[in-house]
């Protein structure tokens, strides 16, 4: 029997070489590309049976390309890339990962927090200057740090993330109150639920942990924005969509609130022209915050494993137009 040919479209950002692909190489003739061009897709994957992709597109234009491809892998959790409705009529299944990320991610929001509440890195490149050499004391401190135990933390969104994050804030000494779909669902002693207005006018800093759907999109807008504290600090490790970027902007110019931390944008790649890279009360990096080495040998094995279920025929993590 024939190995099955295996193709990874655009590997690159999961593995750009510092992590083994031996669990998928394993399972099959396997082949992968840092970034493929759709100029490119025809040769590569028309003789691709496991086609897996990041965020290449795949719609019914691709999929006439490669005929051979009986079950794709999306190397992520969200498959907005993939026209489910055209798989589906092709008897293509389709697989997410899910859960790979969650410490990654919760460690990046707090290094995001603290980012802003500390300063460390504009301490760190004063100190580079030459500055705490000639200082006149022992040290100095001319922006303030705010600690974060006694703060209260707000959730957009409750799910694995979500409470993953509420656990290590919780350890850091602050209250946490989340909105979510399920309000009566358990919840550890130290969480409240309340509604959206109470979570926008009582969060010290908001973390948006919620799916982008059409209720959730641009959820973070101006109208929002007038109802937290001139105080708060809002966090984005989501999805770019569920904030307004023109609206946030105006609200850090304005004082609104006091600042942002983002990892993701509503264009990514942005253009450099986007005035939120730029502002200095926004800190801006460039989605990586699920890209922990840990996180993303987890995905490659996430990866496998629904590879093998394929090939028992017990389909894992399949998703559905």
């Amino acid at each position: 029997m024939n190995p099955l040919k295996i193709v990874f479209l655009d590997a690159y950002t999961n593995n750009p070489g510092d992590i083994s692909f031996e669990p998928i190489a394993s399972l099959g003739e396997f082949r992968a590309y840092q970034r493929t061009d759709r100029s490119e897709l025809a040769e590569r994957a028309a003789e691709a049976e496991i086609l897996i992709v990041n965020k290449f597109v795949i719609d019914e234009a691709a999929l006439v390309l490669m005929p051979k491809v009986k079950y794709i892998v999306v190397a992520a959790t969200g498959y907005n890339n993939i026209d489910v409705a055209a798989t589906s009529k092709r008897n293509i299944s389709v697989s997410n990962v899910r859960g790979y990320s969650t410490e990654s991610v919760t460690q990046h929001v707090f290094a995001l927090l603290l980012a802003i509440q500390n300063k460390v890195e504009y301490y760190d490149a004063q100190v580079k200057s030459g500055r705490w050499a000639q200082s006149a004391d022992f040290c100095f401190y001319d922006h303030p740090i705010f600690e974060i135990a006694g703060m209260t933390l707000g959730l957009l969104g409750y799910g694995t993330i979500g409470k993953r994050v509420a656990q290590v804030a919780a350890a850091f000494g602050m209250s946490v109150i989340a909105t979510t779909r399920n309000m009566t669902q358990e919840k550890p002693d130290y969480l409240q639920f309340v509604d959206l207005d109470t979570l926008l006018a009582s969060s010290d800093v908001l973390s948006l942990h919620c799916p982008l759907t059409e209720e959730t999109r641009e959820v973070i807008q101006k109208k929002n924005l007038q109802k937290m504290k001139s105080s708060a600090i809002l966090i984005n490790t989501g999805r770019g969509a569920l904030i307004r970027e023109n609206d946030l902007f105006y609200a850090l110019d304005h004082g609104l609130i006091r600042g942002a931390a983002l990892d993701v944008l509503t264009q990514e790649p942005p253009h450099f022209s986007n005035p939120l890279l730029h502002h200095t009360r926004c800190v801006v990096t460039p989605h990586v915050a699920w890209a922990g080495q840990n996180a993303r040998m987890a995905l490659i094995a996430g990866i496998a494993e629904n590879i093998k279920s394929f090939q028992t025929g017990k389909l894992l993590n399949e998703v559905y137009p």
